[in-house]
C-alpha cells in the first residue's frame, strides 16, 4: 500500500475516520513554512505556476525522503536544496526548438506592406522635425496626435484656449509638411 503525498486529495478519496497520516510532522511543517518555500520556488522560475508545481515535485521529493532527515532543524535548507536541484533537471530536460543553418530564413514579404527598416527611418524623421518646433507647439502636436487627446483636453492640460491650441496646431502641421527630410518618399 502507498501512502498519499497530497493530503486534500485523499481526504476526499477516504472518510475522516479510516484516515491517518504517516507523517503529521511533515503537515505540520509544509503548512507553516509554504508561503516562504513558494516565495523561494518563485525566484527560480518566470511563471507563478510553474512555482507552485516546482515547490508540489520538491516537497513529494522531501515526503519521500521524510525518515532520512535527521536533522529537522535544516529542512528547510533540504527543500530549498530539493527546489533547486529539481529546477536545474528540469532545465536540462528543457526541449530546445531551435536549431543551426547555414542561411538564415527571411520571411516572405507581404504585397502591399512597408518596408520596417523605412518605416522606422519615417518615424526617426518626424521626431527629428518635431523637435524643431517651438515648444509650445511641439507639446500640442504631441499631446493632440501622440497621445490623441481632443483639443479640448489638450487646451484643459496646457491651460490654454481651444482655439490656440488649433491655431497652433494648424501652424505646427503646416511646418512639418514643409519640412525637407518629410517629403514626399523616392
Amino acid at each position: 500500500m502507498t501512502t498519499p503525498v497530497c493530503t486534500s486529495a485523499s481526504t476526499a478519496a477516504v472518510p475522516a475516520a479510516t484516515q491517518s497520516l504517516a507523517y503529521p510532522s511533515f503537515s505540520s511543517y509544509v503548512r507553516a513554512r509554504q508561503s516562504v518555500l513558494l516565495r523561494t520556488a518563485r525566484s527560480l522560475t518566470a511563471n507563478p505556476s510553474d512555482a507552485e508545481d516546482l515547490l508540489q515535485t520538491a516537497l513529494a521529493k522531501t515526503y519521500v525522503a521524510w525518515e532520512r532527515i535527521e536533522d529537522h532543524r535544516a529542512l528547510d535548507g533540504y527543500v530549498r536544496r530539493a527546489l533547486l536541484n529539481t529546477r536545474t533537471s528540469q532545465w536540462r530536460k528543457r526541449k530546445v526548438d531551435e536549431f543551426s543553418c547555414d542561411e538564415l530564413p527571411e520571411p516572405e514579404p507581404v504585397p502591399g506592406a512597408a518596408d520596417p527598416a523605412e518605416q522606422q527611418a519615417l518615424r526617426d524623421a518626424m521626431w527629428r522635425a518635431i523637435m524643431k518646433l517651438p515648444a509650445r507647439q511641439r507639446a500640442m502636436v504631441v499631446l493632440r496626435y501622440y497621445e490623441d487627446l481632443s483639443e479640448v483636453q489638450t487646451a484643459e492640460v496646457l491651460g490654454v484656449s481651444v482655439g490656440t491650441v488649433k491655431s497652433a496646431v494648424s501652424r505646427a502641421l503646416g511646418k512639418l509638411r514643409e519640412d525637407p527630410e518629410l517629403g514626399p518618399v523616392r
